[in-house]
């Protein structure tokens, strides 16, 4: 995937400014794709060059004027196109995977102290993602009559609180065998 595919998803569900759309990716898409404000800025510029998305100049008063992009019907031919197209799967890398196999070669303490400081990471984005279910979806969307953008936002949601729940119960096992 593209840092492109990331934005036109994000432009999809709502139009925004660049600002607007780095403070997004730090709330949401962010989870599972990051990127700078730089690079967001850079691959909006591109995707303007391309056709994908248009910009339409906002005027503040005493702020500059905002740049709010929105998805073009080419941008949207594109997202279609990739969304339709087979995902491979990303293999695994994980150095934290390494060194837990490997830390009876080393310091172990210094490793433990690095699953420790992933555990705290971990429990930190599982407790976000909790209260953001708590606050967006008090109730899951209705999975028969809701095919939309919101049940699809709520199964990422979703699959993230089960990925850091996994994080969680790993980590803490391996702490409590090392005890």
């Amino acid at each position: 995937m593209a840092l492109e595919h990331a934005l036109l998803v994000a432009l999809r569900e709502q139009p925004a400014s660049g600002l607007e759309l780095a403070r997004r990716f730090g709330r949401s898409i962010g989870f599972f794709w990051s990127a700078t404000h730089q690079q967001i800025y850079r691959v909006l510029g591109r995707m303007e060059g391309d056709g994908w998305v248009r910009v339409e100049t906002v005027a503040q008063q005493g702020r500059p004027d905002k740049k709010v992009y929105d998805v073009t019907p080419l941008g949207e031919t594109a997202l279609a196109d990739w969304l339709a197209e087979p995902t491979p799967e990303a293999p695994l890398r994980s150095a934290l995977a390494v060194k837990l196999r490997g830390a009876s070669f080393g310091d172990r303490a210094a490793v433990l102290e690095s699953v420790r400081a992933h555990l705290a990471d971990h429990h930190t984005r599982l407790h976000h993602y909790r209260q953001l279910m708590k606050r967006d979806y008090p109730r899951p969307p209705d999975k028969s009559a809701q095919a939309g953008l919101e049940l699809d936002q709520y199964l990422v949601l979703r699959g993230g609180i089960l990925m850091e729940e996994t994080w969680v119960a790993w980590l803490t096992e391996y702490l409590e065998a090392h005890r």
